[in-house]
């Protein structure tokens, strides 16, 4: 299992979590009476003092909530956005709990002094991770702790496994891309597609590339492989991994349910059922009509600034396909010269995207790097043909080419942000995402949909694949 760090370092943050909640509220109890020259607060004593007890609830409530959402996993976070989020989510969790908590409790704690100790202390936990990201990457480069991975079918199963490591930075994680093993010779003889050699050599190459990792990725045809493979390397010292074959499945969602006491896979669960929907769509409204109270003069501004410097139309207008296939208009701010052509790739598929796109007016290529040309999309959400959290609407000419695994993708409303946005953005081409907006389709839950927005405010921000 891949890990961005080691137990040791799990425990030292637990003990730097605990020490900086607990000097953060020393610190708000101690400015708060200062505070009262500078902000319209209720005056507190010079002697003003807080219950001992809280001073061991708060650090402990915090860092439960922390490790309820894995800040403290070393197998997952592996991406700083992933990280920032889960901290951000368990912060906010946790500055809840703790109001309730004082609310059913010590009542007369300064409301001040409580929200200056939540920002402090979220700001603080944050502070020091960004610190510590490269300083710990850098010193296990400088050890020189490196797992060799081999992955095991160079087929559709094996090329996406290599895709989705590739997509976590595997080499900043400490992992080193070793090769393939496959028994079709066409790939062996393929320049470029790193296969060694057949899986009968399996012994043979885990020996002479110091392999720790074997990731057996056959197709289902291939898995009587998977028995005479494991013995093979049952007394060398490697950890071997199975991806199951679902790709050649249709499904929305699979999930191990009990069927007359036996559990089974159910390959055909429903992607959202009656009560998802509505919370889904519930939270659509009210959150984007809450986002829309600064978004509207915003809105404004910027297209009076294109009206001056680009000209008409301001609104960009085109046929997406939304849920079951249902085309909508989707609406953005125009950020392209007029009557502009397009661009293929070596496959012959159309190139919707790309760096230094000279058709991208100036204002237009700032509007995309903060994502603000998606704006207008909001009416699209408070209408009901787009929801916050979803699959990206695809054009029509690209859904006609989809086999039909890939529609499963429509099983939910498409959305403004999503899975796929917050994995790669305009550096993963609209071709080539539908296995991200499957994901989301099969693992769809309220808080993965709190996730990815959270992610997508981090992504914005570091302006990774946006142009």
């Amino acid at each position: 299992m891949v890990r961005r760090f080691s137990v040791n370092f799990a425990s030292l943050s637990i003990f730097v979590d605990i020490f900086t909640i607990f000097a953060t509220l020393w610190v708000s109890v101690a400015i708060r009476p200062f505070l009262d020259e500078y902000l319209p607060v209720k005056p507190v004593p010079d002697a003003f003092d807080l219950p001992v007890v809280l001073y061991v609830a708060f650090p402990l409530v915090w860092i439960a909530i922390m490790a309820s959402f894995s800040v403290y996993d070393g197998s997952k976070n592996l991406r700083v956005v992933d990280e920032f989020t889960s901290l951000t989510l368990s912060s906010m969790l946790a500055g809840i709990a703790l109001a309730g908590i004082l609310y059913l409790t010590y009542r007369d704690v300064s409301r001040a002094m409580f929200v200056i100790f939540g920002l402090m202390t979220y700001l603080v936990l944050l502070s020091w991770r960004i610190i510590a990201r490269p300083i710990y990457r850098q010193r296990n480069q400088a050890a020189e702790r490196v797992r060799h991975v081999l992955i095991v079918g160079a087929g559709l199963v094996g090329m996406e496994v290599a895709k989705r490591l590739r997509l976590h930075e595997w080499q900043e994680h400490g992992l080193k891309w070793v090769g393939f093993l496959d028994d079709d010779p066409q790939k062996q003889s393929s320049p470029g597609e790193d296969v060694l050699g057949p899986v009968s050599a399996a012994r043979q190459v885990v020996k002479e590339k110091h392999v720790d990792d074997v990731i057996v990725a056959l197709p289902l045809r291939a898995y009587a492989r998977v028995n005479e493979l494991a013995e093979t390397l049952r007394d060398l010292p490697v950890r071997t991994w199975i991806v199951p074959d679902y790709f050649q499945f249709t499904l929305h969602q699979a999930r191990i349910a009990d069927f007359a006491g036996v559990p089974m896979l159910d390959l055909r669960a429903p992607a959202l059922n009656e009560y998802q929907r509505l919370v889904k769509r519930l939270f659509d409204v009210l959150v984007t009509a809450l986002l829309l109270i600064p978004a509207l003069p915003l809105m404004g501004i910027l297209a009076l600034l294109i009206w001056i410097f680009n000209g008409r139309p301001i609104l960009f207008k085109q046929k997406r396909a939304g849920e079951n296939g249902r085309l909508f208009n989707v609406y953005k701010f125009r950020t392209m010269l007029p009557n502009q052509g397009t661009k293929t790739d070596a496959q012959g598929n159309i190139v919707h995207k790309w760096r230094d796109d000279p058709r991208i007016t100036p204002l237009g290529r700032f509007l995309r790097r903060f994502s603000l040309d998606e704006l207008p999309q909001f009416f699209n959400i408070l209408g009901g043909s787009m929801s916050l959290v979803g699959p990206r609407p695809e054009l029509p000419e690209l859904v006609e080419k989809y086999q039909p695994w890939q529609r499963e993708r429509f099983a939910i409303p498409q959305g403004l942000t999503g899975w796929w946005q917050i994995h790669g953005r305009s550096d993963k081409p609209m071709h080539l995402h539908t296995e991200d907006d499957l994901y989301y389709v099969q693992n769809y839950s309220f808080w993965l949909d709190i996730q990815i927005l959270i992610q997508t405010f981090w992504i914005v921000l570091r302006g990774k694949g946006a142009y």
